[in-house]
């Protein structure tokens, strides 16, 4: 969601909607801390491993020079060194407490009874952060590079090919096809506009291989003698939504992808990838998953 593409602010903010991007962050000031839990879960894993690290540091730095600052307050301290403070820190913060450290003074208890609140917290919270983002529902689902537009029993069909990369069952797969162009109102003004795509079939009752979505292109598409200029210049793009009960996480799992016209091939149609073998059994070639041919 944070990018610094051609010279932008490393902070500018923006979602893209296959060949356009939309600053969404212009005139809106929200501090850190107005959806952390929102930021936690959407940060890449480096990025999450890397704030947790650096948050655990500077816990134990500041608990650390308050403990040095102290009148001796922990025991077994040989002169007073801030790295062993700071190593009482970092066991006190993580409840591991080896024993041969401990406080001593009245306001050694204090901050080390305040440092184990912290500790208990942050862990907590941490542990549910990490459940989360492990926990959260995710289908594996591959789809094609191109969508393509050809013969279908014999009618012209625009085709989205994708396939169940986990090959676990999605049981009751529901899938929609959007389109996105731009119209001129009669008033001049050009607005964004989406459109559902009937499909021939937009259910599977399991999910495990490939499913190919197939849209016919009669009068009544907003492809119906469109070519790759029209839809150029109307800036159209197709998004696919995938939803179904994932039988093994047992949850519902959502997948989500969008092309761009120039990504929309005409006159092709997609290598078929299941095909017999030797001993009689079926092979499917996922390595050919996103060849296509000219149709005849």
């Amino acid at each position: 969601m944070f990018r610094r593409r051609n010279g932008r602010k490393s902070n500018e903010q923006f979602i893209r909607f296959g060949d356009r991007e939309i600053i969404i962050s212009e005139g809106l000031h929200l501090s850190f801390w107005a959806d952390i839990s929102h930021r936690c879960m959407t940060a890449t894993w480096p990025a999450f491993v890397g704030g947790a690290a650096l948050v655990f540091v500077v816990f134990n730095a500041i608990f650390a020079w308050l403990y040095w600052i102290g009148n001796q307050p922990i025991a077994n301290v040989p002169g007073g060194a801030y790295i062993d403070y700071l190593y009482f820190s970092i066991e006190t913060l993580s409840t591991a407490g080896y024993g041969d450290m401990h406080p001593q003074t009245h306001y050694g208890h204090f901050i080390a009874a305040v440092e184990l609140f912290t500790g208990i917290f942050s862990m907590s919270l941490m542990t549910g952060l990490i459940f989360s983002r492990f926990s959260r529902p995710n289908a594996r689902l591959l789809f094609a590079d191109n969508p393509v537009i050809s013969n279908h029993d014999g009618k012209p069909s625009l085709m989205i090919r994708f396939a169940n990369e986990r090959h676990n069952v999605i049981a009751n797969a529901t899938a929609k096809l959007w389109l996105l162009r731009n119209v001129v109102t009669l008033e001049g003004q050009t607005h964004r506009r989406f459109y559902e795509l009937p499909l021939t079939r937009s259910e599977h009752p399991a999910l495990a291989l490939s499913w190919t979505l197939y849209h016919t292109i009669d009068e009544n598409s907003p492809f119906y003698q469109q070519t790759a200029k029209d839809l150029d210049a109307t800036s159209t793009s197709l998004v696919v939504v995938v939803s179904g009960y994932d039988v093994v996480a047992a949850q519902t799992v959502h997948a989500r992808r969008s092309y761009d016209h120039a990504d929309i091939l005409f006159g092709r149609s997609y290598v078929d990838i299941l095909g017999p073998q030797a001993d009689g059994r079926l092979r499917l070639d996922y390595g050919r998953f996103n060849e296509t041919i000219e149709q005849a």
